[in-house]
């Protein structure tokens, strides 16, 4: 890692990764390995800050002290329930039909770790959900998007036309709240060089 590298991305995530160069960081990307069970009784927006920590903290103890982690995790919950990555068809029209005219919650976590110090904060965002038809979860089922993505949809891409209204941070639905990133990533003296 060179010197100005002083920071590693805690995820393989694509968009997770054009956030942070967008936002002109330097850093260099480490898969964590954790268990990502959800606990008896965990709420959801508890279930992502300790996923975020656990990723930075599993790359952060093989790392020297003066490098700084960034972990994050996302899950779309409805109810009080989380709605993961669906695994069949079938539970993403379960998914999608819950999600259809109603509102639901997308929380993000973030940590940052470094050395023996860390911090961590969940931003949660309302999202409120056109109705769909069947023919939509059909389609948008087939069109591959909803496999990989928390809830089954993913707001950047196809989904997004299913997104009537959100209240909060888009930049977190799509799974990096960026102005939080920031600042948070300022606290442990990490910062970004926008290429103007």
């Amino acid at each position: 890692m060179t010197q100005s590298c002083r920071l590693v991305l805690a995820s393989q995530s694509p968009r997770r990764k054009q956030f942070l160069v967008d936002m002109g960081y330097d850093f260099t990307c480490l898969s964590p390995d954790i268990d990502e069970s959800v606990m008896a009784n965990e709420s959801p927006a508890s279930y992502v800050e300790r996923l975020a920590v656990e990723k930075a903290r599993c790359i952060a103890i093989n790392q020297e002290q003066n490098i700084t982690v960034l972990g994050s995790d996302t899950c779309v919950a409805f109810d009080g329930h989380i709605l993961g990555k669906p695994e069949s068809f079938a539970q993403c029209q379960e998914y999608l039909s819950m999600l259809s005219g109603n509102e639901h919650l997308v929380h993000t976590a973030i940590a940052v770790v470094k050395g023996t110090l860390s911090k961590s904060l969940v931003v949660s965002t309302k999202v409120q959900f056109d109705t769909l038809t069947e023919q939509d979860i059909v389609q948008y089922w087939q069109s591959g998007e909803p496999q990989d993505k928390a809830g089954a949809y993913g707001i950047q891409g196809i989904g997004g036309q299913f997104v009537k209204s959100i209240i909060g941070s888009y930049s977190a639905v799509v799974g990096l709240p960026l102005v939080e990133t920031k600042h948070l990533l300022a606290e442990f003296g990490v910062h970004h060089h926008l290429n103007v």
